[in-house]
């Protein structure tokens, strides 16, 4: 029997059981029985493992949704790792990933504004307001970054997008379609919203990013601020971002795709 803490967070009753399901469908052909048992402080959920064949499915669950590492001690130098966007109000010139690290302590990894700057705008002296609003940055935005320096003393933790991260914004960038980021629905809650509010004719796919993160990949011509209005009662319990290519592209020229 393994206890471990999954690279998902989940804010109430409802995830956590579309948590069991999701677990119970992706591992039913295993023997294997799970069970979600809380969630951290954070909110990342711990779910026990037990079974014959334990071992594959504490595997699957690491490649296929990934595994906070809990202590600071577990992070590597240059180690490339998920996480997810914090403290956006209360910081102006560096990004916070939380990471799963929260024993004893929590310790999140800032990105700071420089390496912002370096890394996406040329290292134009941008504003951290302003590159949060071009690349549709919110709270539990979920993020591949890459571990650029630890000290374990400090419990300070420092990173870089990784390229992985960075060639999916290069990626969006280049197709020119917005994107509206819905963080706090499940796939399923997206699609009946847009069923029922008839905007799926507006929408080309939905791009999962985690079991309560999507975004919405809008037809060309299609204002993705437009959609809020139409989706967001239905989706009451979501919050939305944006990712605008023109706004990127007529700010940034062509650098950050060349």
């Amino acid at each position: 029997m393994s206890t471990v803490t999954l690279l998902v967070k989940a804010k109430n009753r409802f995830y956590l059981k579309h948590i069991d399901k999701f677990l119970k469908v992706k591992l039913g052909d295993l023997r294997v029985k799970t069970e979600t048992c809380g969630v951290t402080s954070r909110g990342w959920v711990q779910v026990v493992v037990s079974g014959e064949d334990e071992t594959v499915a504490l595997r699957f669950l690491a490649d296929e949704i990934g595994l906070c590492p809990a202590r600071l001690e577990s992070i590597e130098k240059f180690s490339t790792i998920r996480g997810q966007i914090v403290n956006m109000d209360r910081n102006k010139d560096k990004l916070n990933v939380d990471i799963g690290v929260f024993s004893p302590e929590i310790v999140d990894a800032s990105i700071p504004i420089q390496r912002l700057q370096t890394q996406l705008t040329d290292g134009r002296k941008v504003a951290f307001k302003k590159i949060v609003e071009l690349f549709g940055f919110c709270e539990n935005l979920p993020l591949t970054i890459k571990i650029s320096d630890i000290d374990e003393g400090n419990l300070s933790v420092e990173a870089i997008f990784s390229e992985k991260q960075l060639n999916q914004y290069k990626k969006w960038t280049k197709s020119l379609l917005e994107r509206l980021i819905v963080i706090g629905a499940t796939l399923q809650e997206i699609l009946t919203a847009l069923r029922t509010t008839g905007v799926n004719r507006d929408v080309v796919k939905i791009e999962p990013f985690g079991l309560f993160e999507n975004a919405m990949v809008c037809k060309l011509g299609t204002d993705a601020a437009g959609l809020i209005s139409k989706t967001g009662k239905t989706l009451r319990n979501a919050t939305f971002s944006i990712f605008n290519p023109e706004e990127v592209l007529g700010f940034l020229g062509d650098y950050f795709i060349a």
